[in-house]
């Protein structure tokens, strides 16, 4: 067969990355916009490898009981392949179920990849989340093509998808998104903090200089964080105080609490979120230093640390940054770092075998790893079990990312 022929597959499972697995002739296809359970027609896209091929959905032919009409006109099957936006594979998915799959994705990826045998749970972000996964995205970027069209890319593709709506966004920045236009190419970033009010930031292509960033607040309970606009933070408007209470819930239930003389890392830190859920762990003494690459956020989480003592920022890359502390760390602090927690929170690609071997080689009493990837997840944990760092008590999963295939999650691995 060849890319452009169609098939009717029956689909029997689901894949890291949004995709779901049928087989034809015994050969594994991997095809988006359907779920376990269905009979739908796919067109053959990629037919290159003998292992696997890809496909393209077209028509559901037996629908799983799982399936709902799409929360997003603009991606659901009904429309061409090419013409259905990204950003919400999920969204035809009824929301429960949604999380059994994520929870799925990441038992197998701990099981196949990380060879370990790990209870898994994933919850929602909060009581106050919509019924249907919706209103959730506090920052969305947008795409304009050369003809000036603004939208999301189509599904893996970058082609300028124009829709009336953004369903997961927040109404105030769906609002935002229906008024733009007479953008240049580029990319538009819209962004709602704590105060409300949506903040559009264009990225023309071939700009030479970006404007200096505004400073805008988030909170998490009573805490003010300061960090860019357009700088990093969490998408969904419930994540940070999600996040941080089953960081402080799960690390407080695996140690008893956190001892305020011990010295504790927050690597890749950002602005401070996890650096400060440490220090109102162990109080105002805290011995906390959050390791952070780009600098205006570092210089952000020294503002929003300010309160502990004990507290402090640092500008550097975490690898280079933990080997170098492995290297020069006195016997005293390495004492004190034996006593403490470690919290990662790395990119997509995960913190990668160097990093963890690193903290390994510090003796860390806990660590505690926050994940957006279930495979880089399984990589890691495996690298730690190999270096006597388990997480016993498994991964407790967060669907920070409703009618998508992104999930959270966290674990605390012991020595």
């Amino acid at each position: 067969m060849h890319d452009g022929d169609t098939i009717d597959l029956d689909i029997t499972g689901i894949a890291h990355g949004g995709v779901f697995v049928g087989r034809h002739e015994g050969r594994v296809v991997f095809v988006p916009d359907t779920l376990p359970g269905e009979r739908i027609r796919a067109r053959l896209t990629d037919t290159r490898k003998k292992s696997f091929w890809r496909a393209e959905a077209l028509e559901v032919l037996e629908a799983a009981p799982e399936r709902r009409p799409h929360v997003w006109a603009a991606a659901s099957i009904d429309r061409a392949p090419e013409e259905r936006a990204g950003g919400a594979e999920f969204g035809h998915i009824e929301l429960s179920h949604q999380r059994a799959l994520k929870e799925r994705v990441i038992r197998e990826a701990i099981e196949r990849v990380g060879r370990l045998d790990l209870p898994v749970e994933v919850r929602a972000a909060g009581a106050d989340e919509t019924p249907d996964g919706t209103g959730w995205r506090t920052r969305v970027s947008l795409h304009v093509d050369d003809a000036g069209r603004v939208g999301p890319f189509a599904a893996r593709s970058h082609d300028v998808v124009p829709t009336p709506d953004l369903p997961l966004a927040t109404p105030a920045v769906a609002r935002a998104a229906a008024d733009l236009g007479g953008a240049e190419p580029g990319r538009i970033d819209l962004v709602q903090p704590a105060d409300g009010r949506v903040r559009v930031l264009p990225r023309p292509d071939g700009a030479r200089r970006a404007p200096a960033p505004e400073v805008v607040e988030e909170r998490v309970g009573d805490r003010v964080f300061r960090v860019d606009a357009g700088g990093f933070w969490q998408v969904h408007r419930l994540a940070a105080r999600t996040l941080t209470d089953l960081v402080t819930t799960e690390l407080r239930d695996a140690t008893g609490g956190l001892d305020p003389e011990a010295s504790h890392l927050d690597l890749y830190g950002g602005v401070g979120l996890f650096a400060a859920a440490l220090a109102d762990l162990g109080g105002s003494g805290t011995r906390v230093t959050s390791v952070e690459s780009d600098a205006r956020a570092t210089e952000h989480a020294g503002e929003n640390l300010a309160e502990w003592v004990g507290a402090r920022a640092e500008t550097a890359r975490v690898d280079r940054y933990v080997a170098r502390l492995a290297a020069d760390a006195s016997a005293r602090e390495r004492e004190r770092l034996a006593r403490g927690v470690v919290l990662l929170d790395p990119p997509r690609a995960g913190a990668g075998r160097e990093v963890v071997e690193a903290v390994a080689g510090l003796s860390p009493s806990s660590v505690v790893y926050v994940a957006c990837d279930p495979v880089a997840l399984a990589r890691d944990l495996a690298t730690f079990a190999d270096h006597g760092y388990r997480a016993d008590s498994g991964i407790r999963g967060v669907d920070l990312f409703p009618n998508s295939h992104h999930v959270e999650a966290v674990a605390v691995l012991r020595r």
